[in-house]
């Protein structure tokens, strides 16, 4: 466990995919900080005036990471991380280029730890915000599997600290030690199921992993939503839900992946395979790369498609 003093540092991984420049200058301007160090990793954006993104780096004192193509989150979070560690940062943030956190969002993230750090024993893993998609108004719960039910752990007070299995990766921070002993994220997946996949390993390695009440966020998941039955169901483009069926399939078949979690997940998976094969603007194309990318896990295919 981190021994962290009064004004730990934190390196900050930012990666862009074809960004919009004032969401990640308004992303910037909410992190600003002595003490904070941004990292962008642009992943080969085709629609981005890189000279603009440089200049907007340079503005804010980021240093900036130009890929010669698009490799995937995971590994444009493994070289933002590979740079942070150059510099010995105390903790990691890493955040999505849309993603609009609380000014305050750090502070809560560091007084968490410190928080747990004093009163629990066990080794603290990543720690998660609470998240608001400002399209549904609807803050999502944090996740947690126990036996055959996913249980939906809502906020009981503001500064509850909530054990949960994972967390998504934009507005979660983790500790230096704790990231070296649980190792860099997942590249083969390429995008989708990368969060999941290290939050469930760092929990297989004796951590535990904790949502932040307090620290919050504005962050758009998928596309335009979908209502159904009075709920706002997240839309991503047939390609992403190719990596998502795809990866889910390839976590199946890992061993140390606890069981429950498999069952309950390809429950889920079985229900959103029905719903965007009938519901989605084109469900023929949602079809075709659902069962392209079943086919592919099965097949152990990872990587880009």
């Amino acid at each position: 466990m981190l021994a962290i003093d009064s004004d730990p540092s934190v390196g900050v991984v930012i990666v862009c995919f074809n960004p919009d420049l004032n969401e990640v200058e308004n992303l910037l301007i909410k992190i600003s900080n002595k003490n904070v160090f941004p990292v962008l990793v642009d992943n080969f954006s085709s629609n981005t005036d890189r000279v603009m993104l440089e200049k907007l780096a340079k503005k804010y004192s980021a240093k900036i990471i130009f890929l010669p193509e698009n490799y995937g989150i995971a590994k444009a979070q493994n070289l933002g991380i590979t740079e942070c560690k150059k510099e010995n940062f105390d903790f990691i943030l890493f955040f999505d280029q849309d993603s609009d956190p609380d000014k305050s969002l750090i502070l809560k993230l560091i007084e968490a730890y410190k928080k747990l750090s004093q009163d629990v024993k066990v080794k603290i893993g990543i720690l998660g915000s609470r998240y608001n998609d400002p399209r549904q108004n609807n803050p999502p719960p944090f996740l947690r599997f126990v036996g055959l039910r996913m249980i939906r752990c809502n906020c009981k007070y503001e500064d509850s600290l909530v054990p949960v299995d994972y967390v998504i990766a934009s507005g979660s921070m983790v500790s230096m030690p704790a990231l070296n002993e649980i190792g860099d994220m997942r590249e083969d997946l390429f995008i989708d199921y990368v969060d999941i996949e290290w939050g469930l390993r760092a929990k297989n390695k004796g951590f535990q992993n904790y949502g932040v009440c307090n620290a919050l966020m504005n962050h758009s998941l998928g596309d335009k939503p979908r209502k159904f039955l009075n709920k706002n169901i997240p839309i991503h483009s047939p390609l992403r839900h190719y990596y998502h069926f795809r990866n889910a399939i390839l976590l199946y078949k890992v061993d140390w992946i606890p069981l429950n979690w498999k069952l309950v997940d390809c429950y889920r998976l079985i229900l959103k395979f029905v719903f965007y094969s009938i519901f989605t603007e084109k469900p023929l194309e949602h079809f075709k790369m659902m069962i392209r990318g079943i086919i592919h896990g099965i097949f152990g295919r990872s990587g880009k498609f």
